[in-house]
């Protein structure tokens, strides 16, 4: 399975990949042969998952990046141009999540509300901008991580739910706009996953939600992971434009 992939050797950028869902997706693309580029604003989270895939023996660099920083972007992706063999996939999943406070829409501080959409949706449009040239005429893929509260709505969480909501349509539009360079944009969704940002914002985080799922469990980060694999991979080569949602079924409950 992991042969027919194609990810044997092939570059991956992932943002956000100084923990949780992040280095999760770091671990399985070098699992499947990637060299990968571990950015994160924590550098030194990065650098440990860089250093957990290096010991596994795989291929893995670390760097800092800002996604709210055109700079920051631009130089992340001149970092990957140079260490990668080639660039061939971004993963943008660096989001504001787990430190965010519920609150009512009307509550929500307009500081607060800035600092998601900055990181959330600006941050996926300059990574996408920076790194897309790097894919032209030889083609790529990029997958945005979004949320599947999009479809069910998230009382007092209107900043996250908002930012994923567009990151959505972003990558509808971005699929057109980069389809004749063979760049496919395509989106993960993912229902409550068992992270440390997650176990730290729920009391019970394994039966959150659970009894509204088909199956009656929260994901884990492999479950998530497959998803990304998939759609980076050669087995998606006429995907794009599409959102995944990994949810285990608790959207059509």
């Amino acid at each position: 399975m992991v042969s027919e992939l194609g990810l044997q050797g092939k570059g991956v950028i992932v943002t956000g990949a100084a923990g949780g869902l992040g280095r999760a997706f770091a671990q399985a693309f070098a699992d499947a042969g990637a060299q990968v580029m571990a950015a994160d604003v924590n550098l030194s989270g990065a650098e440990e998952t860089a250093q957990v895939i290096r010991a596994g023996g795989g291929t893995a660099f670390a760097a800092k990046v800002d996604v709210t920083s055109n700079e920051s972007c631009q130089a992340l992706a001149a970092a990957a141009r140079d260490q990668l063999a080639s660039v061939d996939a971004l993963i943008n999943n660096a989001a504001l999540y787990g430190t965010l406070e519920r609150k009512p829409f009307d509550q929500i501080e307009e500081q607060v509300w800035d600092q998601v959409m900055a990181v959330n949706i600006k941050g996926v449009w300059q990574m996408s901008r920076a790194v897309a040239p790097l894919m032209k005429g030889k083609g790529g893929a990029i997958v945005n991580i979004a949320s599947a509260t999009v479809f069910s709505g998230s009382p007092q969480w209107m900043h996250y739910v908002a930012s994923k909501g567009a990151v959505i349509a972003m990558s509808r539009v971005m699929a057109k706009e980069l389809g004749g360079d063979n760049i496919r944009v395509n989106v993960i969704a993912p229902g409550f996953t068992l992270t440390e940002a997650s176990l730290g914002q729920i009391e019970d985080a394994k039966g959150y939600g659970v009894e509204r799922a088909a199956l009656k469990r929260n994901a884990e980060t492999e479950d998530i992971t497959g998803g990304a694999l998939y759609l980076a991979s050669d087995l998606a080569s006429f995907t794009t434009g599409q959102t995944l949602v990994i949810d285990g079924g608790k959207q059509f409950i």
